[in-house]
């Protein structure tokens, strides 16, 4: 906008007119100017007073780590300042193991140039020279860094900041160099090279070994099942645990498989739960509109394959049953079944114990393994025992030709607890769990079940009531599961319906009638042999466990338990100002209650400190503003 004054020689009412033109456009202008000017400090006002919101959101964040945690994020940053990606997308060629650097080197042979990768897992510094320790995916090796051999160089960064200062213990890097002897008579790496490839921002426990014995063990079985990738890191021993699972799995689908066997898959979502006596687990499946069980077992899938005209027939996968918890049992676990066209019950136990001998070989080196303190030789041939002899030979009472009321009475007398929900098989698998079951450590055939206990196993060839069934039991626990398929379509109806009479009776475990099995079944089902192995049980057995979290690698837990806080609007409606309230709940007051009873000028001191140790830049209230909001929550 352009203003111009002009002046002419003019009657005075007309210069009068002009000047007062002129002052009106001038102070309309420099109203214009202050209001601008105003506006600038306004917004720069407001520029300066969100940053420092934003760095107070920021900052807040902090009050939730530790004092290791905020220093490695600090080193994070001047990683990247120097121009160090700590987290760098190429790959990283490794070359060499720890394991194998250490078996295969030799002090006369050529020089070994290679390239390992891991996670630092001790440090040495000593001046111009330092030694790290490195864990690999097959084990540790020392490695030995020169300054002047990493940086040759005028820049000696690397070494002076990077590897000194700004590594950590649990950081991953790349080490390029060569394999050495050193004067102590250690196998290690010659550092050429380093490369930072992940750094890490929790520290790790340090567990410390002496004499074969450790020290600030992170050993609390409940925080290694929840933090397993840390039990992994700094545990010896838990890796090999599931490497040997990985070779139980791998030598049971290997022996299946040389057998001309079929691994399938089948449903884990059901419509019905069928195949085993358990209580599901219940979800619903939205695209149908329609309540879907979590398969309890996968017996019955794998028996219309058989129908279906494969001679044998296995599944390795996660079954679910909605019970208890215990050292012993976890609700997803993990099962094999295998079914074979044309076989019985006594070539199932002499194919099992073969098996079972194969797979302790391949773990152990030898058909033993020992279980505190305890060798269990899974030798073949096993012991065979019916169940209502076993019964007998532990209590005394021959069940044989008692009927449902009178087992009913013999486990009272046992002192087993019972109700009249439970049928004559149930009470029988009571009476056997409570007095037999732990007695039979090395492996044994228990056999011959009544029929009320096996809904889906064909009748005794010469044992009227009882079933062609076994369940493997060692070291005190059921292993295996196994039966002479039943293939009579008639009786496995009525098998299904006396099972829902159970369910009438409040049995909630009973077997529901699945009427297209029983349809299959119908269009003929050759003799079959069936069984199911506890994955999770073998590989406790194999390798000497107690516990079955000991064995899985994320067991069920119950949900992380947190303490209880009072809404940010609690401490507001106080007086106190939002941003303080975080720190008020970090130095422990996390409930008005919990207030009411604070020191004032302790509290005071503690919130101050937590503002300048976690560099919050809040400004601190005054020792009476403090007073005043304990003074309010009373």
């Amino acid at each position: 906008m352009h203003y111009a004054l002009c002046i002419e020689k003019s009657p005075s009412n007309t210069l009068k007119c002009c000047q007062t033109a002129f002052l009106s456009t001038f102070f309309a202008l420099l109203s214009n100017f202050f209001l601008i000017l105003s506006q600038i400090r306004l917004s720069k006002g407001v520029l300066v007073y969100l940053k420092k919101k934003e760095n107070i959101i920021n900052n807040m964040g902090l009050l939730d780590l530790s004092e290791q945690e905020i220093l490695r994020r600090e080193s994070l940053k001047a990683l990247r300042d120097m121009g160090i990606e700590p987290y760098p997308a190429a790959e990283y060629k490794v070359s060499a193991y720890s394991t194998d650097i250490k078996e295969q080197f030799k002090d006369d042979a050529e020089r070994w140039d290679l390239s390992i990768a891991g996670r630092i897992m001790s440090r040495r510094i000593m001046g111009k020279a330092s030694f790290a320790e490195i864990q690999d995916s097959k084990g540790r090796i020392q490695v030995y860094i020169s300054r002047d051999d990493l940086c040759p160089g005028e820049d000696k960064e690397m070494y002076n900041t990077v590897f000194k200062k700004l590594l950590d213990i649990g950081d991953f890097v790349g080490i390029k160099g060569y394999a050495f002897r050193t004067q102590t008579g250690e196998i290690s790496v010659h550092c050429a090279e380093l490369t930072v490839l992940s750094k890490s921002l929790k520290p790790l426990p340090i567990v410390k070994y002496k004499d074969g014995v450790a020290y600030d063990a992170f050993d609390d079985p409940e925080l290694r099942y929840r933090q397993r990738y840390v039990d992994l890191i700094v545990n010896d021993g838990v890796k090999e645990t599931f490497l040997k699972r990985a070779t139980i799995v791998r030598t049971i689908r290997n022996i299946l498989d040389n057998a001309g066997y079929t691994e399938v898959d089948t449903p884990i979502l059901q419509s019905i739960a069928g195949g085993a006596s358990a209580r599901p687990f219940i979800t619903h499946f939205n695209a149908l509109n329609q309540d879907m069980y979590m398969r309890i077992a996968t017996e019955l899938y794998l028996k219309r394959l058989i129908v279906g005209g494969f001679e044998g027939v296995y599944e390795m996968g996660k079954n679910f049953r909605n019970e208890g918890m215990d050292k012993t049992h976890n609700p997803e676990f993990t099962c094999m079944e295998l079914y074979v066209s044309y076989k019985d019950l006594n070539w199932g136990m002499d194919f099992t114990e073969k098996m079972l001998e194969q797979i302790c070989i391949a773990v152990n080196g030898k058909p033993e393994v020992e279980i505190d303190g305890k060798v269990i030789s899974f030798k073949a041939p096993f012991r065979r025992l019916p169940i209502l002899d076993a019964i007998k030979e532990k209590t005394g009472y021959d069940l044989y030709p008692m009927s449902e009321n009178e087992i009913r009475e013999v486990a009272k007398k046992l002192g087993i607890e019972v109700d009249e929900t439970m049928g004559k098989g149930k009470l029988i698998d009571e009476i056997f769990g409570e007095t037999c079951e732990g007695d039979f450590i090395q492996p044994t055939f228990i056999c011959d079940y009544p029929v009320e206990m096996s809904p889906l196993t064909k009748m005794h060839r010469s044992k009227p009531g009882l079933t062609e069934r076994f369940e493997l039991m060692v070291n005190g626990k059921e292993l295996a599961n196994a039966y002479s398929e039943l293939n009579d379509p008639i009786d496995q109806e009525q098998r299904f319906i006396d099972q829902m009479k159970l369910a009438d009776k409040g049995d909630d475990e009973a077997m529901i009638i699945d009427h297209d099995f029983l349809r299959a079944l119908q269009y003929g089902m050759p003799p079959t042999f069936g069984i199911g192995i506890g994955i999770d049980r073998l590989v406790m057995l194999m390798t000497g466990k107690f516990a079955i979290g000991e064995v899985m690698l994320f067991p069920q837990m119950k949900p992380e338990t947190t303490q209880a806080k009072d809404a940010t609007s609690k401490y507001v409606a106080l007086g106190i100002p939002e941003a303080w309230v975080e720190v008020i709940q970090k130095a422990g007051f996390l409930t008005i209650e919990s207030l009411k009873e604070c020191n004032p000028n302790k509290l005071h001191q503690d919130i101050c400190g937590l503002n300048k140790k976690y560099k919050l830049d809040l400004t601190n209230p005054t020792k009476e503003e403090v007073a005043e909001w304990v003074s309010k929550a009373n």
